[in-house]
């Protein structure tokens, strides 16, 4: 079926009143000429919401822009790659509320309107004296074009950049939505090593949009797994400016729920760019539960599945091996019945009631074998 969205250029600049730009400040290597600063920023008031990572150890950004968010009006974001700010102590903090502080006066905003990230090596303090002196023309050189720019900033080991952007129809008023993302190693369910940033200039409140953005972040970065790692980086940043023109998104409303969409839409298409560029990935595989008793017992399951070494090891072998799969599924700690359990690998069933089914094994290896496939349990 359609979606009512329409794909368009421009990634985070593609709404209304966003401006980007991204510089070389040689975080990593001061001889590399790469970007790896830059900055999004919106000419207009915005509200504001994001999701951060759940590991216990956070890396600096991660605090402050925690801290920045709950005052709701963050108007610009402010992003590195090539060091991560993360287990550098108190120095690590005051860099990240130093950086926010400078970018936010030269923008005159106040310190808590800048939201602040980072990506990159762990452990190594910020290189500030190469850094600070790339403020000034980060800010001056800010357009409406260079969203690109921003998604190419971002990277690390990402063999791509990754951006993408929409329009739609709310309330008779065309709306847009624009996203850059980063990730390729460290990604697991709960928010992973990556970063994304999403702008729209619809007009939506805080309660809405803070209800919406976690529920496009549950069906879509917290449903994808590469290596099963956790990162201390992890963060999702919404801006919404409302310069649209449309009337303020009702809670419950049907144009809420389009915006929900669509926003999910965005999400969703950034969470499988991650994998499909992930570190040392050979198959981007869809693992589906139906049947349990939960929404929770269902994600256990699909979890326990898509992050066992075993089985992934077989998909990479081209080894369709049902019975790694529902091994997975017994120690998933979901209520499960076995003789209940069925396997499909792509339309194919593997296993049926617990048993194996009389699929051909070499009709089932002719589906593994493929770069792309699904697992329905």
């Amino acid at each position: 079926m359609p979606t009512p969205f329409r794909k368009i250029s421009g990634g985070v600049c593609a709404p209304k009143g966003f401006l980007a730009n991204a510089v070389s400040a040689g975080i990593k290597n001061p001889d590399a000429d790469r970007l790896d600063l830059a900055l999004i920023y919106s000419e207009k008031p915005c509200v504001a919401a994001g999701t951060f990572t759940t590991n216990r150890v956070k890396a600096a950004p991660v605090r402050v822009s925690q801290a920045h968010l709950r005052d709701r009006d963050v108007q610009a974001i402010l992003v590195n790659s090539g060091n991560a700010n993360a287990c550098t102590g108190v120095a690590g903090i005051e860099d990240a509320r130093k950086s926010a502080r400078t970018v936010a006066k030269s923008l005159g905003l106040r310190q808590s309107q800048v939201a602040i990230c980072s990506t990159g090596v762990i452990g190594l303090p910020m290189p500030m004296v190469r850094i600070e002196p790339k403020f000034a023309p980060l800010v001056e050189g800010l357009a409406p074009k260079k969203g690109t720019d921003v998604a190419h900033a971002i990277m690390t080991s990402d063999t791509q950049h990754k951006e993408i952007s929409i329009s739609l129809d709310l309330d008779g008023h065309k709306v847009k939505i624009g996203a850059c993302a980063k990730g390729a190693g460290m990604i697991c369910p709960s928010m992973a090593t990556m970063l994304c940033f999403i702008t729209t200039d619809a007009n939506i409140g805080k309660t809405c949009l803070d209800k919406a953005v976690h529920e496009a972040v549950e069906n879509s970065f917290n449903r994808i797994t590469i290596d099963g790692d956790m990162s201390t980086n992890d963060s999702v940043v919404v801006l919404a400016n409302g310069e649209s023109g449309m009337p303020r998104i009702k809670p419950r409303s049907k144009s809420y729920r389009l915006f929900r969409e669509a926003l999910e839409f965005i999400a969703l298409e950034m969470a499988k760019s991650l994998v499909r560029d992930g570190e040392r990935v050979t198959k981007f595989v869809t693992v589906k539960v139906n049947g349990a008793r939960t929404y929770s017992d269902a994600k256990k399951v699909a979890e326990a599945v898509a992050n066992s070494a075993l089985v992934k090891s077989s998909w990479n072998g081209n080894d369709p091996n049902w019975g790694r799969i529902i091994h997975a599924v017994g120690y998933s700690r979901a209520m499960i019945r076995e003789e209940l359990i069925d396997i499909h690998i792509g339309a194919k069933p593997a296993c049926l009631g617990g048993l194996e089914a009389q699929t051909p094994m070499n009709e089932l290896r002719k589906i593994v074998a493929k770069d792309n496939f699904t697992i329905t349990i």
